[in-house]
């Protein structure tokens, strides 16, 4: 199993960024691309980022 490696302020600007591009998306402001925002919001509520594994970052304290 793969450990957390997203920590809390990462988490909110995450979900912030998530449902910000998903918004903008649905209505119709940035078009098909905004759909990517699901990519932050899965990390943030996994706690679990790949990009950080396969790079060696962590920002949470654990």
């Amino acid at each position: 199993m793969t450990k957390i490696n997203v920590g809390t302020i990462d988490r909110v600007v995450r979900i912030l960024v998530g449902l910000a591009l998903i918004g903008l998306a649905t209505t119709g402001h940035i078009g098909v691309w905004g759909w990517i925002g699901v990519v932050p919001l899965v990390t943030a509520f996994l706690k679990i980022c790949p990009l950080y594994s396969v790079l060696g970052i962590k920002t949470c304290s654990n």
